[in-house]
């Protein structure tokens, strides 16, 4: 079960003054990398590009893998497309074709893969990404091609999730301490919230902790989706997707705790970016962040600078 009071911790109480408030915002004009992806066969008129990640393969290129969603191939019309970039900052990276696909031998409900997100450990690539109800692992050595993570009895390559209808998604991980956090967005009784887990290990996972509700983004089952947590200048800042399209909203909330930004308030806020989905990436020393299309037919790339203050 959820916890869905205030968090004590070592982080709990601690007061923001005195640190430098930074406020994120886009820097020159995107570029887009990803558009509207020919599946063959699978392809609809009507299908999406949404949910992605941007990482560096093993050879240096760049990949980009999104969920498709509204595709032909059956059940909740989801799957994962691969797009490979030379550089970050070219555009129009060349499309691969489909990723991965939903296996109902590992427990996955057909055409329910959603949101992959990849980070590094060592020479190793892993894969989060959701399957309509659970939150999964994959591995690969190359960041190109990854294989399901087994971790026995029945679970297949699952991690956890929150109950069977409440659709645990959206997963981001990040190295605190010895820690790792796992944060996703679910909506028990149809209420979205950005959840977290910890594991020391990727193997035994921590109780799941309600860390962003309510506020500006409101309690609605999408108003919490995509949760991406960077730390800056000694701070966290959790960026929160409440709406996609053309009049898309991000809400960024600062916070000392990184198990704990708004609860039902909004506490710690420090801006509405109009874009969905983002995922930043560092690169030579800079930040970047990835985004949807305000059509969702694609996906694009800016420069995104940090303003001291809010100035």
């Amino acid at each position: 079960m959820a916890a869905w009071a205030c968090l004590t911790c070592a982080f709990a109480g601690c007061s923001m003054s005195g640190q430098e408030r930074l406020v994120p915002r886009l820097e020159g004009r995107p570029w887009t990398v990803a558009g509207d992806p020919d599946l063959g066969d699978l392809t609809a008129p009507d299908q999406q590009p949404v949910d992605f990640s941007v990482w560096r393969a093993a050879d240096g290129t760049w990949q980009l893998w999104s969920c498709i969603r509204r595709t032909k191939v059956g059940g909740h019309t989801r799957l994962f497309h691969r797009w490979e970039g030379r550089n970050l900052t070219d555009p129009d990276w060349r499309p691969m074709g489909v990723a991965m696909k939903a296996d109902a031998r590992y427990g996955e409900t057909p055409g329910g893969l959603q949101a992959p997100h990849v980070v590094t450990l060592g020479g190793e690539y892993l894969m989060f990404y959701g399957d309509w109800v659970r939150i999964c692992l994959a591995r690969g050595r190359d960041g190109k091609h990854f294989e399901r993570c087994l971790t026995g009895g029945d679970k297949g390559p699952a991690l956890f999730a929150e109950g069977p209808a409440d659709n645990a998604r959206d997963p981001m991980a990040m190295r605190v301490g010895r820690l790792w956090y796992c944060y996703y967005t679910a909506f028990p009784n149809r209420q979205g919230a950005v959840f977290c887990r910890t594991s020391p290990d990727l193997k035994v996972w921590s109780e799941a902790y309600v860390v962003s509700v309510g506020g500006q983004g409101g309690y609605g089952p999408t108003s919490a989706e995509c949760p991406f947590v960077v730390r800056r200048g000694g701070a966290y800042y959790l960026f929160r997707t409440q709406r996609y399209g053309r009049d898309a909203a991000c809400h960024v909330y600062r916070s000392p705790d990184p198990l704990h930004f708004n609860i039902h308030s909004d506490t710690g806020y420090v801006c509405t970016l109009p874009m969905a989905a983002p995922e930043i990436v560092t690169h030579h020393g800079r930040d970047y962040v990835a985004f949807l299309l305000p059509d969702l037919k694609g996906i694009q790339i800016a420069m995104l600078a940090w303003n001291a203050n809010g100035t």
